[in-house]
């Protein structure tokens, strides 16, 4: 069961349940997959809502890795999306509001 408490986020593909979570170690791959240098450009990155593919697959492995998943990259590649994109996509935004926060927007006084 993910833990919301430490930014875990669970993902459902095909018949396994599956827990995602960006540690401190899954942090630094992603700042250097993505070549950025520190984790607010990691955040700013992320947070322009325009995500790729390749950007998903590389979230989702560093993402099932954290969680405690022992997946190569071409593993997460191969895993099964019967449901589609929708599911992986919907976990990845979760799991950037778990890690970085949800910004504020000036739109929406509080």
């Amino acid at each position: 069961m993910a833990n919301k408490r430490r930014g875990e986020v669970a993902l459902h593909l095909g018949d396994r349940r599956y827990t995602l979570c960006l540690t401190l170690g899954a942090l630094a791959e992603l700042e250097d997959v993505f070549g950025v240098a520190d984790l607010m450009a990691l955040a700013e990155r992320f947070g322009t809502g325009r995500l790729s593919s390749r950007d998903l697959l590389t979230l989702l492995a560093v993402a099932l890795r954290g969680g405690g998943h022992d997946l190569s990259d071409q593993d997460v590649a191969n895993l099964p999306l019967l449901d589609g994109i929708e599911p992986v996509a919907s976990a990845i935004a979760d799991l950037l509001v778990a890690t970085f926060g949800a910004e504020t927007s000036s739109s929406n006084p509080p």
